[in-house]
């Protein structure tokens, strides 16, 4: 491949004269090519896409990248051909310097699911700097006493090419004074420089032009001159030597100014003016140089003057000459090598290249939430930087590549107990002291839908009066659930269920939204006592989660029965009028009736009382009603003087607010003993004597109690035989909380253990007995 001195192809086409070398390196987890500096915009590299494994239509929706780590757009990707090329100009030597590798490291980064591909793409030299000496003209000045076979250093041309493109040769107009001396090995100990072959004399040849070449070897070849003036001087004999020709020293990067460096000693074997030393840089000493160290002219030591950096530049080649006061003067030449030592003054550098965030609360272990890289500008154990993550969280690094860090998930996520995680990531280098570097990662939590809806508690127990209106608000329920946006949009519903030959939902309804429980129609105590139900609740999540809360609605009773009155046996005239045959005879105290009433009511709705209208109450009736047992009794003898029939308005009024009341009519017709009927079954006086009438009585009396009585021994064996086999089903008949507790003056009843064996038995659809059939069950024992 040729090339002009600037570099240009002479080949027509650029593309067919650059070699591209693309080499695939399995096992490393690299990818490295190789480019021509200065190829055309458009040159093909690779098939990259092809290389990495990557589908051409995956590129855009992979959100495909490519970090150039700085280097600008020297290369890009057609993301419809997958095919790397070159962008813009390449310039091997603005890269990479001198140095003898020069690659452009790439970062291919592509997502869902992430992924990182390391390219390295090295740039080779081609032949494009000549080499360059310091200056286009020196001037020497030799005298002419200097013997055969005296050198003079001369300062060698630089070529920014590497490899052979920097290997120079040189050569040296033809003269017969001077030879070329071109060292072999370490410049820096032997320069390059000129050999007096021939003695000088200055009256004969007083000045003496020489064209010193310098050749690369590039194909095609490049040069560079220098003109070199030599002057022959006249007498001063003895130039000043320097005990070494090379100085090396070592120095701290953050060296104070002021420091000495060293002091280079040069000895003149002459005397006088001619001994005298004058010490300064080479007159061709880089502008740098100057700027960071200062020679004593006298003494002869340097000292350093301005900053030094290890980063900017590792080593300072300082050449140094010793000139003599004598006339002409002489000059002695040394190079003082300062070696720049690296301290750790820099801290790592950290950035976060990707970062996939919120992460769902159920996202697998080792999944990857960011890409990290660290940098440090130090060398060796002052550039070896380790990371490390904030305690006690759920995440870890990993090291995957060189400085490259993963932030990946190590233990499980709970949105509902942490819901977001401030992490901070710090990078650490070796140094001593070690410098660090932090920075932040948020990382939110998403919810799934992983918590049902919960109630306060399984069960709620409402007491509602009964005769509500329809549409009334019974209870409002509430359920919580933890997750967050629509898998916390908490719903109710009804669990549907049969009451008796009814749905559940004709009974009450609930509020979808609000949780508020209703009354469809007005409840009614003497039907329905108990009314348990459930109420699911679910969230709007996908799947659903829900969960259950029972409701048991106590229907309270209100006092909306009047007390009923019983038909006796001895009731003859109906419409509630009782007719009682009594012997006048019959001494104060004794019971000759009773006014039974019943109250479909319960508790206090349901205690009734007893009294006499208030008309009838004079001093001359005499009997009385018992206030709580309705029994009629006598508050006096009979007398002849009463009258032979008595009419009795007995008042049954019941505890409720308001009280509601009936009126008994008792008819009480007096006899002698010896008119009394005979013993019948209504239980009337015999024929043969008050005495044979209440034996009769008594008999009858005992009978029937004791038949009620084993009646009711045998009811209570059956009923605990059926209690204790049946299977307890929903905690039925199971010690419950205690609930609504009533009591009067005259007793207590409760919603106690038995009220609970009787909401049992309601839950399979039987009525337990009311208030008013056990009290018709007392009035036939009174019977």
């Amino acid at each position: 491949m040729l090339y002009s001195s600037r570099g240009d192809p002479e080949a027509p086409h650029l593309l067919l004269s650059l070699t591209i070398l693309a080499i695939w390196k399995v096992g490393s987890g690299q990818v490295h090519y190789s480019v021509l500096e200065e190829a055309k915009h458009g040159t093909f590299v690779s098939r990259i896409a092809q290389d990495l494994g990557l589908e051409l239509t995956e590129l855009v929706p992979r959100l495909f990248q490519l970090d150039s780590k700085g280097r600008g757009d020297l290369l890009e990707v057609n993301l419809q051909n997958g095919i790397l090329f070159v962008n813009s100009r390449i310039d091997r030597e603005e890269l990479c310097g001198r140095s003898a590798e020069c690659s452009i490291h790439l970062e291919v980064i592509v997502d869902r699911p992430l992924q990182v591909f390391h390219v390295d793409v090295e740039v080779r030299d081609i032949n494009d700097n000549p080499p360059l000496f310091p200056a286009t003209q020196k001037n020497l000045f030799i005298a002419e006493s200097r013997p055969i076979d005296s050198r003079f250093p001369l300062e060698g041309a630089s070529d920014a090419d590497t490899g052979e493109n920097a290997q120079l040769t040189y050569r040296l107009s033809p003269n017969e004074y001077f030879s070329l001396d071109v060292p072999t090995s370490n410049q820096q100990v032997k320069p390059l420089g000129l050999v007096l072959q021939k003695p000088l004399d200055r009256e004969e040849t007083p000045e003496l032009p020489l064209l010193l070449t310098a050749t690369d070897g590039g194909k095609p070849e490049l040069t560079g001159t220098v003109q070199l003036f030599v002057t022959v001087l006249d007498v001063n004999d003895n130039a000043p030597v320097f005990d070494r020709t090379l100085y090396t020293v070592k120095l701290p990067e953050n060296v104070s100014i002021g420091t000495l460096v060293i002091n280079p000693n040069a000895s003149d074997l002459d005397e006088g003016l001619n001994g005298d030393i004058i010490y300064s840089f080479s007159s061709d000493v880089s502008p740098d140089i100057k700027s960071k160290f200062h020679m004593d002219p006298v003494s002869g030591a340097i000292t350093v003057i301005g900053h030094m950096d290890f980063e900017e530049s590792r080593a300072h080649k300082i050449p140094v000459e010793a000139v003599d006061k004598g006339f002409p003067p002489l000059a002695g030449h040394c190079t003082v090598l300062v070696e720049v030592v690296d301290v750790n003054d820099n801290a790592p550098q950290l950035t976060i290249k990707t970062l996939s965030v919120p992460v769902k609360e159920n996202a697998q272990l080792g999944t990857v939430i960011a890409l990290l890289s660290v940098t440090d500008l130090d060398a060796d154990t002052n550039g070896q930087v380790t990371c490390s993550l904030t305690p006690h969280v759920p995440f870890k690094l990993v090291s995957t590549f060189k400085n490259y860090y993963s932030l990946v998930l190590d233990s499980a996520l709970d949105r509902e107990s942490v819901s977001a995680y401030e992490l901070v990531v710090t990078a650490r280098d070796g140094g001593s002291p070690s410098l660090w570097a932090t920075t932040s990662v948020s990382v939110e939590v998403a919810d799934v839908n992983d918590n049902a809806p919960a109630f306060a508690q399984p069960e709620y127990t409402v007491f509602v009066k009964e005769n509500n209106p329809p549409g009334y608000h019974i209870f409002t329920v509430s359920a919580r659930d933890a997750d967050a946006q629509e898998n916390a949009l908490v719903s109710y519903s009804l669990v549907e269920r049969r009451v008796g030959e009814r749905e559940l939902s004709s009974y009450v309804s609930v509020h979808a939204e609000s949780g508020k429980v209703y009354a469809l129609q007005p409840l009614d105590h003497e039907e329905l006592e108990l009314l348990q139900f459930q109420v699911s609740a679910r969230d709007a999540g996908v799947p659903p989660l829900g969960s259950n809360v029972t409701l048991q609605v106590f229907v309270l009773d209100e006092n909306d029965n009047a007390p009923a009155l019983l038909e006796s046996r001895r009731s003859g005239t109906g419409g509630g009028a009782v007719s009682e045959l009594v012997l006048r005879s019959v001494g104060a105290g004794e019971v000759v009736g009773k006014v039974r009433a019943v109250d479909a009511d319960s508790g206090y709705n349901a205690w009734l009382s007893y009294e006499l209208q208030p008309e009838a109450v004079n001093t001359r009736i005499p009997f009385r009603v018992g206030l709580y047992t309705g029994e009629i009794s006598t508050t006096r003898a009979l007398e002849e003087t009463d009258a032979p029939r008595q009419r009795l308005l007995v008042l049954v009024k019941d505890h409720g607010e308001p009280a509601l009341t009936a009126t008994a009519t008792v008819l009480v017709s007096l006899v002698e003993s010896g008119q009394a009927p005979k013993a019948s079954s209504r239980g009337s006086v015999g024929a043969t004597g008050p005495e044979v009438t209440l034996v009769d009585v008594n008999v009858y009396l005992i009978i029937a109690i004791c038949a009620v009585s084993s009646l009711l021994v045998l009811t209570l064996l059956l009923y605990i035989v059926l209690r204790c086999s049946a299977l307890p089903t929903e905690g039925e008949c199971a010690p419950g909380k205690p609930t609504l507790v009533c009591s009067s003056a005259v007793g207590s009843w409760s919603y106690s253990q038995q009220r609970r064996q009787r909401c049992a038995l309601a839950r399979v659809h039987r009525r337990p007995t009311s208030w008013p059939s056990a009290r018709a069950f007392l009035l036939v024992l009174d019977l």
